[in-house]
């Protein structure tokens, strides 16, 4: 139960990211009727997850839920870790 919570979670945090990208997308234009389908998907893809993984987690098909949750967990921990490389760990790219 605590792993489908946490994967929840960082899947959540995961989408409210992309959220925040579309809100200034939309502010500063970026986001427009061009391309306004791409962020349609994307945003209706990530509601599908949360929204179909706690479904399937409230009917008891939690294999099924925990793998949904970690398609999208998996890869925002990976980047999260290098994010935190990139900041932390001195490297030189030149």
């Amino acid at each position: 139960m605590k792993l489908f919570w946490t994967l929840w979670i960082m899947d959540a945090l995961a989408a409210l990211i992309v959220l925040y990208f579309f809100f200034i997308g939309l502010a500063d234009g970026t986001v427009s009727s061009r391309n306004a389908g791409l962020w349609l998907v994307i945003l209706l893809a990530l509601a599908g997850v949360l929204g179909g993984s706690y479904y399937l987690f409230s009917n008891g098909q939690l294999r099924i839920a925990y793998f949904i949750l970690s398609l999208i967990a998996v890869p925002a921990v990976l980047m999260l870790l290098f994010a935190l490389f990139m900041v932390f760990g001195n490297v030189r790219w030149n």
